[in-house]
């Protein structure tokens, strides 16, 4: 940790030195959504001020740069990911929308009635919505492999799942409502001695760790760019290569085809099969840009950092009475999922905010994972690489005068 500086990466954050009701910022909502450095923004700008316009086919100046760099990003994610191949990295806005990809094109052309999805209990909507929405069209059955109280995955019970009638397995990776990391490697080399493929929800873990897709051996696995420290709007899908080459088109339109007549349309090959229309060309570039970011501090050192606020969060809220964490897996990721009693989480979120402190209240998207904890919403802290010990008191002591001021 001796190349971490937390001051200077705080510095690559403009809006951290904004105040929120004359107090200075502590955010401290990373799982929704991270701030952007300095590089990002500056990648934006220059692309719009000097490099945009509409890529791919296009023979004059502006569109050769821009194609250059949007290509650029694909490598760069391919090398982020240490994928195979960057036919194998699919641009898209987001997570969610690469697992409905998935979904609607792998599921509907390799799943059949009767047909068995295995995820989990703590997945966030998206990893569950969408494989229903399955199920409703052609008769698939979505089978849920339980947590228990830590919010760790009963790994006994999802080996207990899998059968001859299991196509596919959706997991997270890691929780967003609870921080706990999967043992996705058990859970793939169980799936695989099956032959079944594994999707991977990856939006929460690849902003906190190393991501190897060759060394996992999942056969999908989608991340947004919001949540790694780049533009909105953008996300990956990455597949296996025979996986998406057997795929159809999820969408019809420009840049996803070869040729097209009134008879027949013949479609381009991957990446491009999938990317259909004008993509989101400077905030890929600007995910790209992240990625060097990210880079250069060094995953590891991020997720020693992040480990250590963790620790320290845990500790000083453990002591707080009154105060309960949900989620304490052995293996998590730097969030703190918690309710006081007799507060509403909103109540803590607002209150809270007065004091420029940054949190997100409600279900987190993950219903199922509050109804299992019978608590209707959770307060949750969740950490970024530019959060600090210090921060971490503000929102302790933030939270003893909201017990002070509710008796």
């Amino acid at each position: 940790m001796t190349h971490y500086s937390v001051a200077n990466i705080r510095a690559d954050f403009p809006i951290l030195a904004e105040t929120i009701r004359n107090k200075p910022l502590v955010y401290l909502d990373n799982a929704a959504s991270c701030q952007k450095p300095q590089a990002v923004i500056d990648s934006l700008v220059h692309t719009y001020s000097h490099e945009y316009a509409n890529i791919h086919r296009g023979v004059h100046t502006l569109s050769v740069k821009a194609t250059d760099r949007f290509e650029a990003a694909r490598e760069k994610v391919r090398g982020f990911i240490n994928a195979a191949s960057h036919k194998e990295i699919i641009f898209v806005r987001g997570a969610t929308e690469a697992i409905n990809l998935v979904a609607q094109s792998y599921g509907r052309s390799q799943l059949q009635a009767g047909d068995e999805i295995v995820i989990s209990a703590m997945e966030h909507h998206a990893n569950i919505v969408p494989w229903q929405m399955l199920c409703q069209q052609i008769g698939t059955v979505l089978k849920v492999a339980p947590i228990n109280q830590a919010g760790e995955l009963l790994l006994d019970d999802y080996l207990a799942l899998l059968s001859d009638k299991t196509k596919l397995v959706a997991i997270t990776h890691m929780s967003n409502a609870l921080g706990s990391i999967n043992p996705v490697e058990t859970i793939i080399a169980a799936a695989h001695a099956r032959n079944i493929p594994v999707l991977l929800d990856g939006a929460q873990a690849i902003p906190h760790m190393s991501v190897d897709v060759q060394a996992l051996d999942c056969d999908f696995y989608v991340f947004s760019g919001h949540k790694l420290y780049g533009p909105s709007g953008t996300g990956v899908l990455y597949g296996k290569q025979a996986l998406l080459e057997a795929m159809p088109p999820y969408q019809g339109g420009g840049d996803m085809i070869r040729q097209v007549t009134f008879a027949k349309t013949e479609y381009a090959g991957l990446p491009h099969k999938f990317e259909a229309g004008t993509p989101a060309i400077a905030e890929i570039i600007g995910l790209g840009a992240a990625i060097d970011y990210l880079n250069a501090i060094g995953m590891a050192n991020i997720a020693a950092h992040e480990a250590d606020l963790l620790a320290y969060a845990t500790e000083q809220a453990l002591a707080i009475q009154g105060l309960n964490i949900i989620g304490q897996a052995s293996h998590k990721g730097g969030i703190l999922s918690f309710t006081l009693d007799r507060i509403h989480p909103h109540d803590i979120g607002t209150m809270l905010d007065s004091l420029g402190i940054a949190i997100r209240a409600g279900h987190h998207c993950a219903m199922p994972v509050m109804d299992f904890y019978g608590v209707p919403a959770t307060a949750r802290a969740s950490f970024g690489l530019y959060n600090t010990r210090e921060e971490v008191d503000v929102l302790m002591q933030g939270i003893r005068s909201l017990i002070e001021v509710f008796g």
